[in-house]
């Protein structure tokens, strides 16, 4: 391998082209066959000494990771919006550059979205039951209905660039938009959608919840048994933000009373091991944090990770670096 070049590491396999590019511009070694504990990745970089680490949200790089990390490291770039399996402090008092993604991932997190939306309101995930189970008679006008989704009133907590591309696709669907925000956005950004400085005045009058904020890790949740008990009978509740913002046991509660009509999750607060309760209820349709998972967005992620890594291995500033 040429030492002209600069040394990286990386803490799972990636897509084929941003695979193809790092081979391409960069001294790395094998790419790993599987996801790289955070003792791996050290031991990885105290025998490779890289310039830098990418990382996913699968490798939390702590503050004793960030410690046991050579001094050859110059930045780690994280192939994630979000930034909670960062020690972020820690990283920064190494004076190491720390880089993020977002903006790739935004539309595809909003599909997922609507998918959730509309699987969760018209009861997909008892119908696809119904199906594997070889559906075996007519069922009658009366059974399995679910809910319509065009005309509601859709609330959106956390109306950042995800909460706003979900609010573009709920308007194609002629749904009200509510939306609960730390501040006002402006009325070009706004579109039309109603602006409620305290979520709990809010959820009265939502058909559909769905949240799309930055969730931290050890921090309490946002949504508990008041705030969920704040919605109307029937609502339908969406998460594809972040499982630590959610109370699991009063959501799981709000499932089974029939507070709520249904779920659609992404994110769970114990992943890869989900509340295995969530599994028995017929009325949540669950999907395995899959938000940026299509070819275009990962690979995107990926090529602006190692723009990233490049700009700061030029000398320059960091294309998105982590606000800190």
């Amino acid at each position: 391998m040429s030492r002209t070049r600069p040394r990286l590491i990386h803490s799972q396999r990636l897509p084929d082209a941003v695979a193809a590019r790092i081979a391409r511009d960069y001294d790395t070694p094998p790419a790993p066959d599987h996801k790289l504990t955070a003792d791996e990745l050290v031991a990885l970089a105290r025998d490779f000494r890289p310039d830098a680490v990418l990382v996913t949200s699968s490798t939390p790089v702590s503050a004793a990771t960030v410690a046991a990390l050579p001094d050859s490291v110059r930045v780690i770039a994280t192939i994630s919006v979000g930034t909670d399996h960062l020690d972020i402090p820690a990283i920064v008092a190494r004076g190491w550059a720390l880089t993020y993604t977002p903006d790739v991932l935004t539309d595809c997190n909003a599909d997922l979205t609507m998918m959730l939306i509309l699987a969760a309101a018209r009861r997909g995930a008892e119908y696809l039951s119904v199906m594997r189970g070889g559906w075996g008679r007519s069922l009658g006008m009366e059974e399995m209905l679910g809910t319509r989704v065009t005309g509601k009133t859709l609330g959106i907590i956390g109306m950042g660039r995800i909460g706003r591309a979900v609010a573009r696709r709920a308007r194609d669907f002629d749904m009200k938009v509510l939306y609960s925000n730390r501040r006002r956005l402006a009325p070009d950004l706004e579109q039309g959608a109603t602006y409620f400085s305290d979520m709990r005045d809010m959820l009265p009058h939502c058909d559909i919840l769905t949240l799309h904020m930055p969730g931290s890790k050890g921090a309490p949740p946002v949504i508990t048994a008041d705030l969920l008990a704040r919605l109307p009978r029937g609502a339908i509740f969406v998460n594809a933000a972040r499982g630590s913002l959610v109370d699991e046991d009063a959501l799981i509660a709000a499932l089974s009373d029939g507070h709520l009509a249904a779920a659609g999750l992404d994110v769970y607060r114990n992943e890869p091991h989900p509340d295995p309760r969530f599994l028995a209820l017929s009325n949540v349709f669950l999907t395995p944090h899959m938000g940026s998972a299509t070819l275009e967005t990962r690979t995107g992620m990926g090529m602006l990770a190692l723009d990233n890594i490049d700009a700061v291995l030029a000398g320059g500033p960091a294309v998105t670096p982590v606000p800190v």
